[in-house]
């Protein structure tokens, strides 16, 4: 069962571990790369409820992730495919979810669920494998007993302990042909390396697909843990610095705050979806929760200097508001769904930000070209 706080509940089959898990119930809108959206830092404590009814027939693979392993709380499906149709893959997705420990149902009506999403707002649930009716109301009990997704700090569990070397690996395959990968920053610089830009990923919860774009723009990218002091990080000397996605709530992240403000003037800044949050914070802005959030690959945004408009691949639960008291920082990009801030830019500071997620994994690649631009700030200075 499915239950929420609310003492709603749905009912169905059970597959992947047979455990039980608590989380913020969202929704997603893609209709494939159901790989990487559970492997995504982002989704830590979220149960993800996947709109499209068919998800699994492609199976899993060792290439197609986001990081060490499956971050989501747990999943939900209208139907899961229990067989595997793609040459690439090693596994079903119920064997991955159950490798990873991780609970997940099938079944229910996907479609109500977001609705009530939609029309009321995103609320804590609870998937509890071997439930009936009958323990609908104590589980409901146990979910609103439950910390709130808000109250929690989910980014020191998704982020490096120790600085890290991103290196591309190739893998032959003709769909994800290079890999990003970590090495201990001891293990050092090759010679090839060490004459590329220095580019520091603060890591609130990177995706791989994020290292793998920054290594294919030829940059020197190293790894280090959310507190890192923006000192520490300015002793590296670094031609720039990327500000990561994650999860959690920006507004109770005054530690990291506090890091972009020592940095922001210093070198040249690129915030992505929680690292873009962060960035707004530091500026004087603030955040503020979204009803159900943004999550799919299916957003539209405009571009404020070109009229451009870019479909892109969000996850995010939070938004950025400014006060418009600052002249010199630039809304760049705004969401052409609901007038939300997309992205920020303050030339004066070397400081930029998006709130959705070029490197698109999964979704369209109209963004990436961020990542061209960042290249040629840090290579400019």
């Amino acid at each position: 069962m499915l239950v929420l706080a609310d003492g709603s509940w749905f009912s169905g089959d059970a597959f992947g571990a047979a455990r039980e898990a608590v989380g913020e119930v969202v929704f997603n809108t893609s209709m494939s790369g159901y790989q990487e959206i559970l492997t995504d830092p982002s989704y830590r404590g979220q149960i993800v409820t996947m709109t499209s009814p068919h998800i699994g027939n492609y199976g899993v693979n060792e290439l197609d992730v986001e990081s060490d392993g499956v971050q989501v709380a747990a999943l939900v499906v209208r139907e899961v495919s229990r067989a595997r149709s793609n040459y690439r893959s090693t596994a079903t997705l119920p064997e991955y979810l159950a490798a990873a420990g991780v609970p997940a149902i099938t079944g229910i009506d996907t479609r109500a669920l977001t609705r009530r999403i939609r029309d009321e707002g995103t609320i804590m649930g609870v998937v509890a494998v071997g439930a009936t009716p009958a323990d609908a109301e104590r589980l409901a009990a146990q979910v609103r007993s439950a910390p709130a997704y808000e109250s929690y700090d989910y980014v020191a569990g998704c982020s490096v302990r120790a600085p890290m070397i991103v290196r591309l690996r190739e893998t032959g395959d003709v769909y994800c042909p290079t890999v990003a990968s970590m090495v201990p920053a001891s293990e050092g610089w090759t010679a090839a390396e060490a004459s590329a830009p220095l580019v520091v990923v603060v890591d609130f919860g990177v995706k791989r697909s994020i290292l793998r774009m920054l290594a294919a723009q030829g940059l020197r990218v190293l790894v280090v843990p959310h507190d890192t002091p923006a000192a520490e990080v300015l002793q590296r000397e670094p031609a720039g610095v990327l500000l990561s996605n994650g999860p959690g709530d920006p507004g109770r992240m005054d530690t990291a705050v506090a890091t972009v403000q020592g940095l922001l003037g210093a070198t040249p800044l690129f915030g992505i979806c929680l690292g873009h949050q962060l960035l707004g914070r530091a500026l004087g802005g603030e955040t503020f929760k979204l009803k159900f959030g943004h999550r799919g690959p299916n957003q539209p945004v405009k571009d404020a200097a070109t009229g451009r408009v870019e479909i892109t691949s969000q996850n995010h639960g939070f938004a950025v508001r400014l006060d418009g008291s600052a002249s010199d920082i630039q809304v760049s990009y705004s969401n052409l769904n609901d007038g939300t801030v997309e992205g920020l830019s303050v030339p004066r500071l070397r400081a930029f930000s998006v709130q959705h997620h070029p490197e698109a994994g999964p979704g369209p690649h109209d963004a990436s070209i961020m990542f061209e631009r960042f290249r040629a700030v840090v290579s400019a200075t």
